[in-house]
């Protein structure tokens, strides 16, 4: 439901509206803007906070793009509380659009911007969270650094989670759920086949790796935008 109608009497102006808090303040003027009335206040419906991840961009001299040139990018395409993290291309920003579409317009605004193809996977708060909730290796991944949680743009095939799982070599372990890969490689990633797979495109749909360090840090700061 959106704000109650403002009382017709008078002219009305907006003091200041902050929808990622979730307040808009305006004034009754009386139709003279140096005869202030009465101010009027509600709470608006708080702005949802996302996360993107920009996939491939900043390793070595490939996809160069610079953190505070993809924040002025993307708070010009509209969107509020625009915040990175590291640089291989952490977004955290506030935006009522679908997740879906809000990748859509990232991955349109960089093309033009910056003139790369960069593949753009989001998740809300609250999917991020539920990330982290089901975390299947809580009890074995010691090693935040060595943990890797692959977002993937839509759910796997059976067939291609398969030939996934057959790349695993012990202690490595490897499982998906939903539109997340969760892959412990306890000895590194650096002679890993299976993190070799999962940085191409094996699952058959776009996908980007975060480590666990990361995940977590990104939860913590769409909660503080909250």
């Amino acid at each position: 439901m959106g704000p109650p109608a403002i009382p017709p009497r008078g002219s009305w102006r907006v003091l200041s509206q902050d929808p990622r808090r979730g307040r808009l303040v305006v004034l009754r003027t009386n139709g003279d803007t140096k005869q202030p009335g009465a101010v009027w206040s509600h709470n608006l419906p708080s702005m949802p906070v996302q996360v993107a991840f920009l996939r491939g961009i900043n390793l070595g001299s490939h996809n160069r793009i610079s953190m505070p040139e993809l924040r002025e990018c993307l708070a010009e395409a509209g969107f509020d509380d625009v915040r990175t993290y590291l640089q291989s291309g952490n977004v955290v920003l506030s935006s009522q659009a679908p997740p879906e579409e809000l990748a859509r317009t990232c991955k349109r605004e960089i093309a033009a911007r910056f003139g790369l193809e960069i593949d753009v996977i989001v998740r809300t708060r609250d999917e991020l969270a539920k990330v982290i909730k089901h975390n299947p290796f809580a009890q074995v991944a010691v090693d935040p650094k060595r943990y890797q949680v692959s977002f993937l743009a839509a759910k796997p095939k059976v067939d291609a989670v398969a030939k996934m799982q057959a790349a695993v070599v012990e202690p490595e372990q490897f499982v998906v759920i939903g539109r997340e890969a969760y892959a412990w490689h306890p000895n590194g990633i650096g002679r890993s086949k299976l993190w070799n797979q999962l940085a191409g495109r094996r699952l058959g749909v776009a996908a980007t790796a975060r480590n666990w360090t990361t995940v977590t840090k990104l939860l913590e700061m769409a909660d503080e935008a909250i």
